[in-house]
């Protein structure tokens, strides 16, 4: 388990796939990942099963918070998006990351650029990683706004790069520098 101030990664379980297929087929969840088309339960089973074989540094981890019990008796974790590492490349100690908040009712509340801060901290400081970078769309300023408190800085635009509701949209490419991350770190 990889413990921040208010939210945690943990593997994800075949039992998490349900919560998956609903979040992936909100259309306004959608608006900010590559999912272009309904997914069903077989999908996502499939993809679960695929995400087992990769290597342990790049397999999906559920991203939690604590909530309280509603009887007031005390808190327990709910999962509220998913995070990973893709296409490490070792050689150069670089990777991909994406991250996704589902849970709606958790946006705009600080959890995503909380989550970018702790995945990024373990890319760094466990994976001992180089390099982190992501692509976003240029209609998520959401998730522009967290990774830009998060550190990471806008390397390209790639113009009209992707097309989302009958439209192009540009995408931007973005990274942060371990150096960087470090010199953060400091300042706080």
């Amino acid at each position: 388990m990889i413990i921040g101030e208010r939210v945690r990664f943990r593997g994800v379980e075949r039992a998490d796939i349900p919560k998956f297929v609903e979040w992936l087929n909100d259309p306004e969840v959608q608006q900010g990942i590559l999912v272009h088309y309904p997914i069903s339960q077989a999908d996502e089973e499939g993809w679960f099963d695929r995400m087992l074989t990769r290597p342990a540094d790049e397999r999906v981890m559920g991203i939690e918070i604590k909530e309280p019990l509603p009887d007031g008796s005390g808190e327990s974790w709910m999962l509220i998006g998913t995070c990973a590492f893709d296409h490490i490349d070792w050689r150069v100690h670089a990777a991909e990351f994406g991250i996704v908040i589902g849970d709606k009712s958790c946006w705009n509340r600080g959890y995503g650029t909380e989550a970018v801060r702790l995945l990024v901290h373990h890319g760094f400081n466990t994976l001992n990683l180089n390099r982190i970078f992501l692509h976003v769309f240029t209609t998520n300023p959401r998730a522009i706004r967290a990774y830009e408190k998060a550190g990471f800085t806008l390397e390209v635009r790639e113009r009209q790069a992707e097309y989302k509701n009958g439209k192009y949209i540009d995408v931007l490419l973005m990274s942060m520098l371990k150096e960087e991350f470090q010199k953060n770190a400091e300042a706080l």
